[in-house]
């Protein structure tokens, strides 16, 4: 039996009808090029029969060269009481010109009575029809049982059936589709067996994961011998989602033994991750297994612990298999051997059990009992690693600052105006500045006085701005955190500030931001 697992990804079609995900013709293109280079077999590009956008990437992904993937256009069976060559969705499917097709089909007797209001023996026609007029057309032809499994709990002979007619018609694969993502992992086994020991044809598994179910019952499918998964990057998908590939291929070739891509293309897999986040406009899931940020972070000074000695003792594979990295958070919760390990990688040597360790993590359980949080603000830690060793340079002084905000109901105008006074080397420069608001004007009146120092402090822009009320139990007294990411156009960094005064924090937090730019230019300057 062939054990080979073939990828089929399905982010452009199933994908995009997630909530809050839209794809241009563009976006699709530039997705389809990097599952191509990923190692993905298949890459359903969209139904043609729809709307124009996807019968235009259709048009334009016939001239971009891709390595191995083969293009899939999707559709459904012919409509009742309808020749085939007749259908114009069918037609439609064929101009596509893609190399493969893939048609979706009723599966389940409660949707062939209900749904589409005809009889099972024309549901069964329609699937042999369509099937067996794509394959006299040349293309390569995979079948989705659509409602699958809901359709084999209603009437197992009928759910076969309609996999046989596929079969017999010339499918090249049957696609077992938990369209709900209401079954459970020993259902999916048996109608996968059963599926292959009574038919014979190659079978896939769509699954989805509304019972969060989605990467777990592809597993058990592909172990009762199905070969093809359906899924998409990230699990985006109608509803909760679909299968996610992202945790299906590292698990398929690091725990399964079961490989899908080359070794190398498997190490680009968070890279895909992000990239299709950063294309969809989504924030990436920090906690999404082997792909997200904190995958592999370590907070607890027992684990950080365990794992200087040991670094498996806390981790299930080398985060490197998949593009990711380790990281050690330092926080209230850490140990001597978080400051150490994390020092290290900032370039401090630092010993375990040395004093000046002790006294940095006494340092930083004193600041986050604050209000402070270095996990999410490593430029800041940084920066106070320099501090606390004695090697921080100070980019200016602060001699004073002031805020007003003006609002005027009547007239329906507010201002904000900062006014900043610094020194560089002696030299006094005094700045005023309008904003948005107290903080973005506080930030412009800064940047124009350091800009007579630092001509660079324009390649810096604030990215995001977050505030939280640590103590809320205070009430207007309670301390605010504020969180400032920036980046230069190369590096991005976090920043953290705390205050009773949301003010003060956001100042605290915006000179630390602009204190490590500097400290990263002089660096690339060295």
């Amino acid at each position: 039996m062939n054990t080979n697992v073939v990828l089929y990804d399905t982010t452009l079609r199933d994908g995009s009808q997630a909530e809050g995900i839209n794809f241009s013709c563009a976006d699709k293109v530039r997705i389809a090029q990097k599952l191509d280079i990923f190692g993905i077999r298949y890459i359903e590009g969209g139904w043609p029969g729809s709307n124009h956008k996807d019968i235009e990437f259709f048009e334009r992904i016939r001239d971009v060269e891709l390595t191995q993937a083969r293009v899939a256009a999707f559709g459904s069976t012919r409509r009742m009481a309808c020749a085939v060559e007749d259908d114009p969705q069918v037609q439609l499917l064929l101009k596509a010109d893609t190399p493969v097709v893939t048609i979706f089909g009723k599966t389940s007797l409660l949707h062939v009575k209900e749904v589409l209001r005809t009889t099972p023996e024309e549901n069964v026609a329609m699937i042999a029809d369509t099937v067996a007029y794509l394959k006299a057309n040349g293309r390569e032809v995979i079948y989705d049982a659509e409602h699958c499994f809901d359709g084999y709990r209603e009437s197992p002979d009928y759910a076969m059936d309609c996999l046989r007619a596929a079969a017999e018609a010339g499918a090249d694969w049957l696609a077992l589709c938990d369209t709900n993502g209401g079954s459970l992992p020993s259902l999916i086994s048996e109608v996968t067996a059963r599926a292959l020991t009574e038919i014979g044809k190659p079978v896939a598994i769509h699954s989805h994961d509304d019972s969060g179910l989605g990467v777990a019952n592809a597993l058990v499918s592909i172990e009762a011998g199905a070969t093809q998964v359906q899924g998409t990057i990230n699990g985006f998908g109608e509803r909760t989602g679909n299968c996610n590939l992202t945790s299906v291929i590292p698990n398929l070739q690091l725990k399964m033994g079961r490989p899908v891509v080359a070794d190398e293309q498997l190490a680009l897999l968070r890279e895909l991750s992000l990239l299709v986040d950063e294309i969809a406009n989504q924030h990436p899931n920090i906690r999404a297994p082997y792909v997200g940020q904190a995958s592999f972070a370590h907070k607890g000074g027992t684990h950080v612990n365990a794992i200087n000695k040991l670094i498996h003792s806390y981790e299930h594979i080398d985060p490197a298999l998949v593009g990711n990295s380790r990281r050690v958070l330092v926080g209230e919760l850490s140990g001597r051997t978080n400051v150490m390990l994390k020092a290290r990688e900032l370039g401090f040597e630092v010993e375990e059990k040395s004093d000046k360790s002790r006294a940095l993590l006494e340092r930083v359980k004193e600041l986050e009992n604050e209000g402070y949080e270095f996990e999410s603000a490593d430029a800041s830690f940084e920066l106070l690693l320099l501090r606390e060793f004695g090697q921080f340079q100070a980019s200016f002084e602060l001699l004073e600052y002031h805020v007003s905000i003006r609002h005027n109901p009547v007239k329906q105008y507010d201002s904000c105006e900062a006014t900043v006074k610094i020194a560089v080397s002696g030299q006094k420069m005094y700045t005023v500045a309008e904003g948005d608001g107290p903080v973005n004007a506080l930030d412009a009146a800064l940047r124009l006085a350091l800009a007579n120092f630092y001509s660079e402090i324009w390649n810096t822009r604030l990215t995001d701005y977050k505030v939280r009320i640590v103590n809320s139990t205070q009430g207007s007294a309670a301390k605010t955190r504020v969180l400032v990411e920036s980046t230069n156009g190369h590096d991005s960094w976090t920043t953290v500030g705390v205050s009773t005064n949301i003010v003060e924090a956001s100042w605290i937090a915006l000179t630390d931001a602009l204190d490590y730019q500097f400290l990263l230019d002089r660096r690339r300057g060295g």
